[in-house]
This record gives structure tokens, C-alpha cells and sequence, in this order.
């Protein structure tokens, strides 16, 4: 269950549209009763504005064009007058649905609205209730013993100024805490040359997915098309594990995986120090989204932390797909049980503004060394507020454990009826996912799935992974069971 620790909601109202069903709340949007195709995918409108959008830009990555009037809950509407069950939600990014009643009314506040319109330049010029609204809504749900957090615009940038800041607390720790410079370190800094601008290295994982920012780019390894033509950084990477599924016919394989990439992590950091390019902080998602939907258990996790704490590597986690529930579970790393908390994690998303979390005592000595024009969007967080009280009044967390449930079973059911056509299902939750045999059939199914009414997404090689949002109930569970399993019987 989530516990939002010390959230302050002012003029808390009881929302008249929710249904209590079994001790579970339930929005009961007006949403359409299952998916409606009317026209061929893409639809003859569809089209016309891709075209149109083409002559603009490199567009081709345009699946669809929304109506965004007409999508409701669960729903998604094209151009064309098509009804989709979506089960991609925007890339996991849309937590509560569209169009929400409580989200549709948070700007008829005149306070909310004027914090939209005049989107102030957060490092500077704050508005006077910008400590209260990241103590009420970001450190309402922070990890347990983190204290501090700084907002930002997406989960490249956030991770982009994560890196920023362990480098900054790795170097301030080597001056043994002294925070002046040399006058060396000034000089050569902007020369791109050490000592002002160090060697040092972020390790990341084969298959990981961080963003598409200079910094983040180097940390980022799921597919070449990310990466290609743009230069990078001297920084180590380290196999994550793959497991055999199911996982509980195969526990000695995978803990005889989990060794191999601990062990592969253990010499990385190793190599890098004595190359002169020590690794200074180790980035990983709870579960590998972009590259292919894959998970560890909890013992790699907590031999992960451990690793690091013994070579003085801070331990960030990147929960910017995996935060804010979707697992069933507020952040995904709380499955693992670890000792600590990672010394950063950092979101985006589903928490709609994007940020960090770490301990303010590792943060910049100096003003402007994180620092950029937004830093982040008020806006975003009077939308978030709202969000985090509907998922605590409508104990969505519950839902997605139990529509988990129920998709899992499903998804499970399929992989013995249809072995030729998935398997390997997998996931916490409903962030869900299942493997085909090849690229060229996973991308059958995912591409007649929307011919049939639901929007999925796709990743790694031969990957189909679930995102729907967190008011995802068992029924729209059983809706995306039938279409897939109609799907299947189809090829």
C-alpha cells in the first residue's frame, strides 16, 4: 500500500464520481466499454497529417495522432474516430488516465493557473510557496532516507544532472571536503583538460537506457540508433543479467547469471581505476525497460549496493519508467529490500515533473553548478499533487497488484496455449512483458493488437511490453487478454 508521509492536501474533497468496490475505489470515468476500430490503422486522416507533419520534420516514428478531446481513462482516440484500450499510456508516462476529473480541474484555481502562466525560472526566482509544495507533494513520497530533491524537465536531464552531482560529491570527497578550487582546476576546466575536468566515469549496463543527452547517451546501450554519429565518453559498461523463465524452474541458472555480471561489475570498476578513469557512480533501472524489459532479483540488487559501497561508487537507480507505482510499489526498488536506500534515484514520467532524490549533505557546495533556466515546472507539480491523492484515495497501488494479477495469470495462460508465439512472461505489477520468438513476429502481433484496439509498445529485440496507467482495472485486464488471445489465434 503507499504511504505518502506527511502530505499536506488543502481543501481535500470527496470525489462523487469513485465506486467502492471490496474495499477498492474505483474512477468510474465515463469511458467507452471496449476498443471501436472503424478505419484501417493508420486511418485515411492519420495519414494526411503525417504527411503534413513530415514536410516539417523527421516524423517517422508517428504512430498515431490523438484526439486528446475525446480520450477518456483507459481510452485513447485517433484522428480517425478509432477507440483504443491503451496499454502503452504515452511511453508509461500518463499515471491516472486521460483526461481525469480531478486533473481537468486543477487550474480553475486562480493561485494554480497564475503559477502555470508565469512558469518562473525555479533557481532564481521561486514562488514563496515552492518549499512547501516539493515538503507536501516530492518529499511526500521520497525514499526512505533520502532528504533532498531538485526537480527537473525530463529523465534525461534528470539523470544527466545526477551524474553532474555525484561527480561533484566524488571530487569534493578526494579534497577531503575543502570546497575552494585551485586555481588549476579553473584554468584547466576550460580547457577541457584534468584537473578541473577530471577523469571520471559512470558505469552503466549492456541493455540500459538512460536518455539521450551527451552525458546520459554514453550511459545508454540498448540500441545504436540512439547512440550513432554522436561522440562519447571513456566509460565502463557491465553485462545485466538475462534470465531463463519461468524463473522458478530456473534458480540456479539465474543465480549462476547473477554472479557472472556481479563479478563482470566487480572488475569494471577495478580496470577503470587503474586506467586512471575511476568509476564514481553506477547507474541502473529495477527493471531494463528500453532495452528489453529485463529484471534481476532482489539478491543482485543488494550485492549491487554492496559493490559500490565498498569501492566509495555512489548508487543511483533509475525509477524514471518503473516510479510511481506501476510495479505496485511506489518506487520498484522497494521489492529488493536493500539495506539503504541508493544514495540517488532519479524520476520522471508517470511523476510528471522530472528530479532526483539524494541527501542534501551531497549536494553542490557552490550555486549554479546544477542548475538551469526551468529547472522544472510548477505546473508539473500541482498536477502531480492531485495525482498522488487520487492514488492514495483510490488505493491505486491495490489496483495495479491486483490487475497485475490478473494479467499475469492471463499473459501466462497464453504463453501454454500459444508457445510457438510468446513466451518468457515477466514483470511486477503491471509493468508486464513478453517475448516472441523474433523481431519479425513480435512486431506482428504488436502491430495486429493495434488493428484489433490496443495500443502496446515494443522493445529490445523481440520484446512486448505493457504500460497502462494506474487506474488500469481487472476489467480492462481481461479486455486485453481476450484481443491478444484473438490476436494470437489470428497469426
Amino acid at each position: 500500500m503507499l504511504r505518502i508521509r506527511g502530505l499536506h492536501i488543502i481543501n481535500r474533497i470527496n470525489i462523487p464520481s469513485t465506486q467502492h468496490v471490496r474495499g477498492i475505489s474505483k474512477v468510474s470515468q465515463i469511458e467507452p466499454e471496449k476498443p471501436e476500430i472503424k478505419t484501417s490503422i493508420p486511418g485515411p486522416r492519420t495519414q494526411a497529417l503525417l504527411k503534413e507533419l513530415s514536410a516539417l520534420q523527421q516524423a517517422d516514428s508517428v504512430q498515431l495522432f490523438a484526439d486528446y478531446d475525446k480520450s477518456t481513462g483507459n481510452y485513447f482516440v485517433d484522428a480517425d474516430g478509432n477507440v483504443f484500450l491503451d496499454a502503452f499510456t504515452q511511453i508509461s508516462s500518463v499515471p491516472i488516465g486521460y483526461n481525469h476529473p480531478e486533473l481537468l480541474k486543477c487550474f480553475d484555481d486562480k493561485h494554480n493557473l497564475r503559477s502555470l502562466i508565469n512558469r518562473p525560472a525555479l533557481g532564481v526566482f521561486p514562488s514563496l510557496d515552492w518549499p512547501k509544495k516539493l515538503n507536501n507533494v516530492l518529499m511526500a513520497v521520497a525514499p526512505k532516507g533520502l532528504n533532498g530533491v531538485s526537480t527537473m524537465m525530463c529523465g534525461s536531464c534528470s539523470n544527466e544532472n545526477a551524474y553532474k552531482t555525484v561527480f561533484m560529491w566524488y571530487r569534493k570527497r578526494e579534497r577531503g571536503g575543502k570546497i575552494d578550487f585551485t586555481q588549476e582546476e579553473m584554468a584547466s576546466c576550460m580547457a577541457n583538460q584534468p584537473p578541473g575536468s577530471p577523469n571520471l566515469s559512470i558505469l552503466s549496463f549492456q541493455g540500459g537506457f538512460h536518455g539521450r543527452t551527451f552525458g546520459a547517451l554514453t550511459t545508454t546501450r540498448s540500441k545504436p540508433i540512439h547512440k550513432l554519429d554522436c561522440p562519447a565518453f571513456d566509460w565502463p559498461q557491465a553485462p545485466f543479467p538475462r534470465y531463463k523463465y519461468p524463473l522458478e524452474q530456473n534458480q540456479r541458472e539465474n543465480k549462476k547469471e547473477d554472479d557472472k555480471c556481479l563479478e563482470q561489475v566487480a572488475d569494471a570498476i577495478e580496470q577503470y581505476k587503474k586506467k586512471g578513469n575511476p568509476v564514481a557512480g553506477l547507474i541502473v533501472e529495477p527493471i531494463q525497460s528500453e532495452g528489453g524489459d529485463h529484471e534481476a532479483s532482489p539478491e543482485f540488487f543488494q550485492r549491487l549496493q554492496k559493490l559500490c559501497k565498498e569501492n566509495g561508487v555512489a548508487y543511483i537507480i533509475d525509477e524514471v519508467q518503473t516510479g510511481c507505482g506501476p510495479t505496485g510499489k511506489m518506487w520498484c526498488y522497494e521489492h529488493f529490500d536493500l539495506p539503504s536506500p541508493p544514495d540517488v534515484l532519479t524520476f520522471s514520467k508517470k511523476m510528471l515533473t522530472g528530479g532526483f532524490y539524494f541527501n542534501v549533505e551531497n549536494k553542490p557546495s557552490q550555486p549554479y553548478r546544477v542548475f538551469n533556466t526551468w529547472m522544472g515546472d510548477p505546473g508539473k507539480l500541482i498536477l502531480l499533487e492531485k495525482v498522488l491523492e487520487v492514488i492514495e484515495n483510490e488505493k491505486l497501488i491495490s489496483v495495479v497488484n491486483e490487475s497485475g494479477k490478473v494479467l499475469k495469470k492471463g499473459l501466462h495462460e497464453l504463453e501454454h496455449e500459444f508457445p510457438n508465439l510468446i513466451n518468457s512472461v515477466r514483470g511486477r505489477g503491471t509493468f508486464l512483458s513478453f517475448n516472441s520468438p523474433t523481431t519479425k513476429c513480435r512486431d506482428q502481433i504488436n502491430s495486429d493488437l493495434k488493428k484489433n484496439g490496443v495500443l502496446g509498445g515494443v522493445c529490445g529485440e523481440n520484446t512486448i511490453r505493457l504500460r497502462p496507467a494506474l487506474i488500469f482495472q481487472k476489467k480492462h485486464a481481461e479486455i486485453y487478454i481476450d484481443i491478444l488471445r484473438k490476436t494470437l489465434k489470428g497469426m
